[in-house]
């Protein structure tokens, strides 16, 4: 089965043929490490998290590289109330947002450079463009890219012209022979961290990293340094368009093969507002919300399209992920075969056609439907049973979905105080079932449902879930 993707830079959805047969190289820009992930970062690794998977199932050796900007204005600026080192401060956030990213059950990069730990192979790209005339140092000590030099610039993202909205994308300086021209290195001022270089004392500007990195960490081809380069929409330009000139002019090769962008996101409503305390933060909404509900959500709407985050839709995608852990409890306990054949070439190839996750669950929504109509008329076939839990665990695989607890799911939103008084109450009324006092044993049943509780007993024991 071939994969199809969308190339942002041919603006047209092409067949993914990687540069090396069998293999599969990804660069996800990562997060600027200064605060807490937000919805958009959530989205972004969520969009690549797929891709990498997909393409796994697909059978190939994928390598994805993330990286964590730990050197920055921004950080500087933090840096200055915070009272803690550049690496407290940076290792902080990223502890912060792996975290974030594991509840929503994205699997960690095989690569994860730092920028401050990237310094040599940025020292060696910067100086090779100095070399070879593609960039230029002012009286301040600055360097900067040379955009006139490159005849590829705005290949990438078509996008570059002299009006003030593009040009204000990028850092002012009177010294800069184009108004485009960006900085490859900043050389120190007071309030600076800096590193020694070549170059002089200073810093990486925020687009050379990226190459840097890649050019470190990635083989590639006499072509190619990767396979596919990705980030949200909003690094098409200036970003990604000053990585792809800087990549060119430095090594005489492209940065990467194929571009892929994801939508923005929005929260919308003032319900929606409210129930996350007005903030856009990962954190606060993994704090109202399960991380895989999220994860469903965010995946529901096609990477590509922008993503408006509402209570509404929230619990729309609340009562369809339901309906698969209501599958799975109904199988609990019993053991995973096979997922049924037919279904997984419908569900990858779905996902092969440019991520059309959308695609996929409504494929899910189906077989989920059929599995409970086959069980009613044959509750008793194993086979049945192992395969549908078969399906359910390469629905995990894929799409990242269904590998929760199914009795554990039906738990949430209940406190631990609450939980403590529950098991108390189910362990009273297993010794009143021991004693044959029934009347007991159905009051405490009628107590826990006015709790809002109900209770299975089950070959293992009494199960309980929230109602």
């Amino acid at each position: 089965m071939n994969l199809f993707l969308f190339d942002s830079v041919k603006k047209e959805k092409i067949e993914f043929i990687p540069i090396n047969e069998g293999e599969a190289t990804i660069y996800v820009c990562g997060p600027t490490v200064y605060d807490d992930a937000h919805l958009g970062h959530a989205r972004s690794a969520l969009s690549f998290d797929m891709l990498k998977r997909t393409l796994k199932a697909l059978g190939l050796k994928v390598t994805l590289a993330k990286n964590f900007t730990d050197i920055d204005d921004k950080i500087i600026n933090k840096l200055q109330s915070s009272g803690k080192t550049l690496e407290e401060l940076t290792q902080y956030y990223i502890n912060r947002y792996l975290e974030d990213m594991e509840a929503l059950g994205v699997e960690r990069a095989d690569i994860e450079p730092k920028a401050t730990e990237s310094i040599e192979a940025i020292e060696s790209m910067v100086e090779k463009l100095l070399q070879s005339g593609y960039a230029y140092k002012i009286d301040n000590g600055d360097i900067y890219f040379d955009t006139s030099k490159d005849s590829k610039y705005g290949s990438i993202s078509h996008m570059v012209t002299d009006d003030e909205q593009n040009v204000s994308r990028v850092e002012p300086n009177e010294q800069k022979r184009n108004p485009k021209d960006f900085a490859l290195w900043k050389a120190c001022k007071e309030e600076d961290i800096c590193f020694d270089s070549k170059a002089g004392k200073g810093r990486p500007g925020w687009h050379i990293e990226c190459s840097a990195m890649i050019a470190k960490h990635f083989k590639g081809s006499k072509d190619y340094c990767i396979d596919i380069h990705c980030g949200g929409a909003d690094l098409l330009f200036p970003h990604h368009e000053n990585e792809a000139a800087q990549t060119r002019c430095a090594l005489n090769k492209e940065i990467a093969k194929y571009w892929m962008h994801n939508g923005f996101v929005q929260i919308d409503g003032e319900k929606m507002s409210k129930s996350l305390g007005n903030s856009f933060f990962l954190k606060d909404a993994l704090k109202v919300y399960d991380g895989e509900l999220l994860r469903y959500y965010l995946i529901s709407v096609h990477y590509r399209n922008d993503f408006n985050f509402n209570e509404e839709d929230l619990q729309s995608a609340k009562k369809r992920l339901d309906k698969l852990y209501r599958l799975k409890k109904r199988l609990y306990g019993g053991k995973t075969g096979a997922a049924n054949k037919e279904f997984k070439e419908a569900l990858l190839k779905a996902m092969a056609d440019d991520l059309n996750s959308s695609k996929a669950m409504a494929i899910v929504d189906e077989m989920i439907t059929s599995a409970n109509e086959k069980l009613d008329k044959e509750p008793k076939n194993k086979a049945l049973k192992q395969e549908i839990l078969g399906n359910i665990a390469f629905v995990n695989e894929l799409l990242g979905i269904g590998k929760k607890d199914a009795i554990e799911w039906f738990q949430q939103g209940v406190s631990e105080e609450e939980k403590t008084k529950i098991e108390e109450l189910i362990v009273k009324r297993s010794e009143a079932k021991k004693l044959k006092d029934f009347a007991t044993a159905d009051a405490i049943r009628d107590e826990l449902k006015q709790m809002g509780i109900a209770i299975m007993d089950m070959p293992d024991g009494t199960k309980w879930e929230k109602l």
